[in-house]
């Protein structure tokens, strides 16, 4: 653990490992460039149809992801919400309006880099899982002709990156990410999350996000209170959304009974996980909080996703959109 950056939060045992060749602290543009090849299998029209609303399903598009197309008679089946009643009117006979699917639409990317996000026990960091995913999204929606835009925000900076099509887009969103400053700061100067943080990202994200857009919130939503919820349910409107949700073991659960020394770079502290009583509080905790995203994004029709730091970031998304990726 000799090379581990002295700027990030936590202090990982001396078996920290990510079982392959992914720097678990850090990204590199060449490492999040490779990921176009994983991502050229992955369709993102499958996160746009299976984003679910109770017990049932949205439809594909929302808001403006439809454009119209033409009017023709009326064929039973037909909604009849969308009946031209101009049309219908001028010849006597029951008109309909159609409409087509967009050849393009707006995907945003929502990436927190805030301090909580520097952490894991094992794999890699939550921050280096919401960088690859929010890579192979991009390269996916680069690949599919749809325009990219995001926000990726930390206690430093927000970068706000407009919608544009092609892989230009997908790689200037990942030299974003980069090149972002706290990955060359820090974040111990910031300390714990700010939830103020993530709810202004997610009211400039609301001021951008056009109705119809595939919104990705890429975060572990840790320190993100009602207002910030609320930002989500009206987005979600419009908008599909699909949050995907990062944490590490150990947040979900305590290691085994002993002592263990655990800390920062300024402090050191002796953690006692012998105590079932703090096992048991420590473990709804983070289940209260898993579920109450969960169950949040139910009640507002976003679809869910979750990714563990250990977890291969491209499998989770295979298996969230039932794609296959080779």
């Amino acid at each position: 653990m000799e090379q581990m950056p002295k700027r990030f939060l936590a202090s990982l045992p001396e078996n920290f490992t990510t079982g392959n060749d992914i720097d678990p602290v850090s990204i590199s543009l060449e490492s999040l460039i490779r990921l176009r090849h994983a991502a050229r299998s992955l369709s993102l029209k499958a996160a746009k149809i299976r984003a679910q609303r109770s017990d049932r399903y949205l439809s594909p598009f929302k808001g403006r992801g439809m454009e119209f197309d033409e009017v023709r008679l009326y064929q039973p089946g037909d909604d009849i919400r969308s009946l031209d009643w101009r049309v219908t009117a001028r010849t006597g006979k029951p008109h309909t309006k159609l409409f087509r699917d967009e050849r393009e639409r707006p995907v945003l990317l929502w990436v927190d880099l805030r301090p909580s996000m520097f952490f894991a026990t094992r794999g890699v960091y939550k921050a280096v899982v919401a960088s690859r995913i929010a890579s192979v999204l991009a390269w996916s929606a680069a690949f599919q002709g749809d325009r990219l835009g995001g926000l990726i925000f930390s206690e430093q900076k927000h970068v706000e990156l407009r919608p544009a099509r092609g892989s230009m887009a997908a790689l200037h969103l990942i030299k974003q990410l980069v090149a972002h400053p706290v990955w060359v700061n820090g974040v111990e100067q910031v300390g714990s999350s700010n939830r103020s943080t993530a709810v202004q990202a997610l009211g400039r994200l609301r001021r951008v996000a056009r109705p119809g857009s595939l919104i990705f919130l890429i975060s572990d939503f840790r320190n993100i209170d009602d207002e910030a919820e609320s930002h989500i349910a009206q987005m979600a409107r419009h908008s599909d959304i699909d949050m995907v949700f990062i944490f590490d073991q150990l947040e979900r659960e305590l290691p085994p009974a002993g002592l263990y020394k655990v800390g920062n770079d300024h402090e050191t502290y002796l953690l006692n996980t012998g105590d079932e009583k703090i096992r048991m509080t420590y473990r709804q905790r983070f289940n209260s909080h898993y579920e109450r995203w969960k169950k949040r994004s139910l009640v507002s029709g976003v679809y869910w996703t979750s990714c563990s730091t250990e977890q291969n970031a491209i499998h989770a998304l295979q298996e969230s959109f039932g794609s296959r990726i080779k």
